[in-house]
């Protein structure tokens, strides 16, 4: 199918426009029949997989095992967690019957009022209680314990307002779930989860976040506490990109998971959980792409470089093809994964459109005069700049950018975030920079949840976090005036 990247809407007309054109016409997703969830498409599960495997092995190395557990969660087992129940009702999917049957007034099938189940089941918005169930089996002693465990899956969360990657009815996850036998040991896994997390956002993202505190309001549901990397898209909203919760005794209580500590006693278990979403594929859009199309940092571009033949005739195309599959094999030496674009259907300057679109960090094309020179052109996806460089050394040479342009992507996005936290003290300054400029900003509140509240309803803003580096000083809240010790991060969100 023909990219025409004078369709792609620009950023600055319209953001939201600009966002899903580009998920669509990059191939990255596309809605499905199904209301609200969506299709990951080739080029775009390619970037799932990066960052799957990224982390998987993330969490490999810090002792966690991959289980699986049920997609169908009892109905029943809900109502044992109140605040978790609370916060996760309205976005059930609820399994009734188990069997369909054709209409005998010939209108197609209908559920089979025989087929009803005897406990409803809930397609699984989360798995703490299914799995907190099972960990009652698995947990006797403290000898049983840490249990480090994570699993790769899909949830589904009715949302009735979707947007492709960020917001669906289903999507893909992971989500770790692990069990201690001390309060101490647990509020360190969860500290230590987001900071998991914050590296990969950082150094494979190329992705600046602010890592935090949620405020009460903010929490997850049926935590004690909830840690999140936040960052900012290039629109100055905010996006949280990853959450670890710490869960206290709430699930083990829920579910009696208790175990027999070193003295013969009994006590309750410790929790976590935490979890990062197909949601960081929107991020990965917003935070660096631009008119053009995707920007993609080398550790996740499904292809690195992209070689394309400029030729006349089929003669002059085989010794192109020939030239370029040598230098394909050297920069695969090298670590990189390359593609060789030798389709004589469409022209050269389609191609540069569609790898420009498609965020390929590298792009090197040879012609009749570079086969003469022993040169070929190079173009950077980051910089949108190309120079003539000679082909030798040329696999050294483009191993030495993957870091060059990681860090320049990084950087630039970092410098970006940076300008957009301002600090604010009164309740004025505070709509004003919200409503002319976005981005973080950074002020005094006197930590109840009623302000929180009040400021939501009144500018669409929410703390984003209370980061961990927040410094104690004195001031006023910016909207009731009442004493606060510190600053937050207040933004508009996704």
């Amino acid at each position: 199918m023909a990219i025409e990247l004078k369709d792609l809407t620009k950023s600055e007309d319209n953001y939201s426009q600009w966002y899903n054109d580009l998920v669509v016409k990059a191939g990255l997703a596309e809605n499905s029949a199904v209301r609200g969830c969506m299709v990951i498409k080739p080029y775009g599960y390619a970037i799932w997989e990066k960052m799957q495997a990224a982390l998987d092995g993330m969490f490999k190395a810090t002792g966690h095992q991959n289980a699986y557990f049920p997609l169908f969660i009892p109905k029943s087992f809900f109502s044992r967690e109140a605040h978790h129940v609370e916060g996760f009702a309205k976005e059930c999917a609820v399994v009734t019957h188990y069997r369909l049957k054709n209409d005998p007034e010939g209108k197609g099938v209908v559920v089979d009022p025989d087929a009803k189940l005897e406990e409803e089941l809930i397609v699984r918005p989360t798995s703490e209680t299914i799995i907190w169930n099972t960990y009652k089996n698995w947990i006797q002693s403290y000898r049983d314990l840490p249990i480090l465990c994570n699993q790769w899956a899909n949830v589904v969360r009715w949302e009735m307002r979707t947007r492709l990657f960020l917001r669906t009815a289903e999507f893909l996850w992971q989500e770790g779930h692990t069990a201690h036998a001390t309060r101490e040991e647990a509020i360190e896994e969860a500290m230590k989860m987001v900071h998991v997390y914050e590296d990969f956002a950082q150094n494979w993202m190329a992705l600046p976040v602010v890592v935090g505190h949620k405020s009460p309001n903010e929490r997850f549901a049926g935590a004690e506490d909830t840690l999140t990397i936040e960052a900012l898209m290039q629109d100055g909203k905010a996006l949280q990109s990853g959450t670890s919760h710490f869960l206290g005794q709430n699930f083990a209580k829920a579910f009696d998971v208790q175990y027999v500590n070193k003295e013969g006693k009994q006590e309750y278990v410790w929790a976590t959980s935490w979890g990062v979403s197909t949601r960081l594929m929107g991020a990965l859009i917003m935070a660096h792409s631009d008119n053009n199309g995707l920007v993609l940092p080398p550790k996740l571009a499904p292809i690195q470089v992209v070689l394309v033949p400029i030729y006349k005739g089929d003669e002059q195309l085989a010794d192109m093809r020939s030239r370029l599959n040598r230098i394909a094999d050297e920069l695969r030496a090298k670590g990189l994964s390359v593609k060789v674009d030798d389709r004589d259907n469409v022209r050269s300057g389609f191609k540069f459109a569609e790898y420009e679109l498609k965020g390929v960090p590298v792009r090197l094309a040879m012609g009749p005069r570079d086969v003469e020179n022993g040169t070929i052109e190079l173009a950077r996806r980051d910089t949108l700049t190309k120079e003539t460089v000679p082909q030798e050394g040329l696999a050294e040479r483009c191993a030495a950018l993957m870091d060059e342009i990681q860090k320049n992507i990084f950087q630039k996005a970092l410098t970006y975030r940076n300008s957009m936290i301002t600090k604010v003290d009164t309740w004025d300054e505070f709509v004003e920079t919200l409503n002319t400029k976005g981005g973080f900003i950074s002020a005094h509140w006197d930590g109840t949840v009623e302000t929180e509240v009040a400021i939501k309803d009144a500018t669409k803003a929410t703390i984003r976090c209370i980061p961990l580096d927040a410094e104690d000083e004195d001031g006023k809240c910016i909207f009731s005036g009442k004493p606060s010790k510190r600053r937050v991060l207040f933004a508009r969100s996704y």
